[in-house]
């Protein structure tokens, strides 16, 4: 079963994070406009049962070469490191993924812009700086292990800096919800 371990920090600001990435000689691998559309049932079942299907667009800002996937979550476990079960599948339509979902029963939920730029530090971690408009700015890191992810945070210079629990949809339906929009979909201007 695939894992996702990662942990995800608020932050004021990405220039200190990359400059660090930088002196640490972390290697930039590009930088995507991501537009993320989830997918639950009527009765949001899988919202209630902790988990997540979500349909992403990533747009290579460098090449605007576009890559699709289907990403199923699960469940997240307990602790400071968010650990839960992730399975992914690529797709080749946007259309085509999204008429697939709803056959089968799913609706669009929500869908939002990230900006996300992406480094890998020591051939297994990757560090994310994601920018989301109206959410602030995050840096999400993923390893292979939860050790792997808080060394990597403490070299960051991070390990002062609270982690973030809610996913980034729980945080962009917050924002909208508190704001009393139907909308839900929240991208840049």
């Amino acid at each position: 079963m695939p894992l996702e371990i990662e942990i995800k920090l608020k932050v004021d600001d990405l220039a200190p994070v990359r400059e660090r990435l930088k002196q640490l000689g972390a290697k930039r691998v590009g930088e995507a406009l991501e537009t993320n559309v989830f997918f639950d049932t009527a009765d949001r079942a899988l919202l209630g049962s902790d988990c997540g299907l979500r349909l992403r667009l990533s747009r290579d800002s460098a090449s605007g070469n576009e890559k699709l996937r289907i990403t199923y979550k699960g469940p997240r476990a307990e602790g400071p490191v968010k650990s839960r079960e992730e399975i992914e599948v690529g797709v080749d339509s946007m259309d085509t993924a999204v008429e697939l979902l709803e056959r089968l029963g799913y609706m669009r939920m929500l869908t939002f812009e990230k900006r996300r730029e992406t480094w890998m530090l020591e051939k297994s971690c990757s560090v994310e700086l994601d920018t989301l408009p109206h959410i602030g700015s995050f840096v999400e890191i993923e390893c292979k292990s939860e050790a792997d992810v808080l060394r990597i945070r403490e070299k960051l210079g991070l390990a002062h800096v609270n982690h973030v629990l809610p996913t980034y949809a729980d945080l962009v339906s917050r924002h909208l919800n508190d704001r009393g929009t139907r909308q839900m979909s929240l991208h840049f201007e």
